[in-house]
């Protein structure tokens, strides 16, 4: 058995063979990161591995490495996702007190896939990298459009000693303009403002365009993730980009941690406790924290569960048991949807 530890970045990746025994088997690989990297890696590791079966395990970067994990996926070979912490631990254990390099990281990689069963399995769902390039950008365009507002509030305050309504919206960019139209102020401030305006409406369109078609992809797969309260449809989108398919969580605690949600044990002496983790994928626990405001306000059984909780808990602690409890809600109804798709997901199939 071979493992193939890969430390991904933009330009180059960097390849370390090791064997069963955690002994490296060949010398570091070096390769671009272009078309022609699935084949140079696959003929490499072909003279290493000797016909030994091979995996292969990448750093959790997928920004930069999903071209080299669908390649390989593609290709009939396994391949992991170690995250950084994980890698970090092993390279602390493995290598020389403070030595860091393209190498020693890869070898760590490696290592920690061998030592730590049970790590994430790449897979390809087409649909749901679609929707995850649409929900990417949605977010960078609501960053923008932001920052731009903000821009357009502080030079309203600075030069007209008016704070605009809400641009996000018709009225607000409306009144806005008509403000600015009868202003005695600079020429060159009126068109930087009016600039930030267009900009602001053009960002607007091109935001609700995004939604409409967000919401027609996840309607049919997420049809009973939408059934619960506090769930809109972008809520879903992220919630899919992130996850993709939920049966690599096989049970809802495992799901928990991944979104921040599962509180971590501090045990001392005869002291047992936990606390907040303040891990995990924070995008998903911003959607559960949005959706617990939603089900407190919205939602009777959320209502009574937070009443119940607060005296002993305090508010905070009380919603954390909500964003808890929804995190089973949400696995089982992706569950329920994931049993509904129809289209193909590309996975390495374990040998019997």
């Amino acid at each position: 058995m071979v493992t193939v530890g890969i430390d991904p970045h933009k330009h180059v990746h960097v390849a370390v063979a090791v064997g069963a025994d955690g002994r490296r088997v060949s010398r570091p690989l070096t390769v671009k990161n272009d078309a022609a990297m699935i084949g140079v890696l696959l003929k490499w590791i072909r003279s290493v591995a000797d016909g030994a079966p091979v995996t292969w395990a990448i750093e959790d970067g997928r920004g930069f490495a999903r071209r080299l994990a669908d390649g390989l996926l593609l290709a009939g070979h396994e391949v992991l996702w170690v995250p950084t912490r994980l890698m970090a631990a092993h390279r602390k254990l493995h290598a020389a007190t403070g030595s860091k390099s393209d190498p020693i990281d890869a070898a760590a990689v490696a290592h920690a896939a061998i030592a730590t069963p049970g790590l994430e399995r790449h897979r390809i769902d087409v649909q749901v990298r679609e929707l995850r390039v649409l929900v990417d950008l949605r977010a960078d365009l609501v960053r923008r459009r932001t920052m731009v507002i903000n821009q357009v509030k502080a030079c309203t305050h600075l030069w007209l000693d008016h704070t605009p309504g809400d641009l996000t919206r018709a009225p607000g960019l409306a009144s806005a303009t008509t403000l600015l139209r009868a202003s005695q102020m600079s020429g060159h401030v009126r068109r930087a403002l009016a600039e930030m305006l267009s900009e602001t409406a053009g960002l607007n369109q091109r935001i609700r365009d995004l939604e409409t078609t967000i919401r027609d992809l996840v309607s049919p797969l997420a049809p009973a993730l939408l059934e619960i309260t506090g769930i809109s449809h972008i809520s879903a989108a992220v919630l899919l980009a992130e996850i993709g398919d939920i049966t690599r969580f096989t049970t809802s605690a495992k799901l928990a941690r991944y979104t921040g949600c599962a509180p971590i044990p501090v045990y001392s002496s005869d002291n047992q406790r936990h606390r907040l983790h303040r891990g995990g994928n924070r995008r998903l626990n911003s959607v559960l924290y949005t959706a617990a405001i939603v089900q407190k306000r919205f939602h009777p059984d959320a209502h009574e569960l937070l009443a119940r909780h607060e005296p002993t808990k305090g508010a905070r602690g009380a919603r954390r048991i909500l964003q808890r409890h929804l995190i089973d809600v949400i696995h089982r109804a992706m569950t329920q949807d994931r049993a509904s798709w129809k289209h193909h997901i590309t996975q390495h199939q374990l040998a019997a």
